[in-house]
C-alpha cells in the first residue's frame, strides 16, 4: 500500500490528525509514517506553499523572501556589518554576500568597509530600499495572513510559538541553503 493510499486508509481526525502521526508524536518514531505526517517534510511544504504565496502578493517589486529580510533586518538594526544581518535572517555568510550583492546592484543597499575591521562590510538601507519596503510591507503581510489562514486564532499563536521554540532551540546551528 503506497503512503498516500495508507494515509488515506487510516483516516483523520477533524484536526487533520492521523493515528501514525499519533504513534510517532508519542515515539518519535517517524519512519513508520508517510510523508504527510513527517515533520520535516510538512515543514518543507510550508516553506515551499508560503514562498508561492509571497511572491503571488509581491510580485510587482521583483523581490525575494530573503531579500526582504534582508532589507527588514537592515531597517530595525540600521547600519550594520553582514555578519549581524547573516545572524539576523538566518544565512550562511556566501548566501548573504550574494544577497546583499544583489540588492545594491538595485540601489537597495549601500555597503562600505568597515572602520575597525577592513575584512568587514557595513551594509546601509537607501532611500531606494527604504521605499520599496514602504511599497511591499502591506505585500508581505498579506503572505503572512494568508499562510496562516486555514488557522484559527489559537492555532496560529500556538503554531508561531512552537516554531519560535524549535527556531530558538537552535541558534547555532549551520545557516546553509541546501
Amino acid at each position: 500500500m503506497t503512503e498516500d493510499m495508507q494515509f488515506l486508509a487510516e483516516g483523520t481526525e477533524d484536526d487533520g490528525e492521523t493515528p501514525a502521526l499519533r504513534r510517532a508524536a508519542r515515539s518519535n518514531d517517524w519512519a513508520g509514517t508517510g510523508l504527510r505526517d513527517r515533520p520535516g517534510f510538512l515543514i518543507r511544504r510550508l516553506h515551499q506553499i508560503h514562498t508561492a504565496l509571497f511572491m503571488q502578493e509581491c510580485a510587482g517589486e521583483g523581490i525575494t523572501p530573503v531579500q526582504y529580510s534582508v532589507l527588514t533586518a537592515l531597517d530595525q538594526m540600521g547600519p550594520s556589518e553582514q555578519i549581524a544581518i547573516s545572524r539576523a535572517v538566518g544565512l550562511d555568510r556566501t548566501s548573504t554576500a550574494d544577497v546583499m550583492q544583489r540588492l545594491e546592484k538595485r540601489k537597495m543597499i549601500r555597503r562600505r568597509t568597515s572602520p575597525k575591521d577592513r575584512r568587514s562590510k557595513i551594509a546601509t538601507l537607501t532611500e531606494v530600499g527604504e521605499a520599496v519596503l514602504a511599497r511591499i510591507d502591506a505585500a508581505a503581510s498579506a503572505a503572512h495572513t494568508r499562510t496562516l489562514e486555514p488557522l484559527d486564532p489559537e492555532q496560529r499563536r500556538a503554531l508561531m510559538q512552537a516554531m519560535r521554540r524549535i527556531v530558538d532551540t537552535y541558534p547555532d546551528l549551520e545557516r546553509k541553503s541546501f
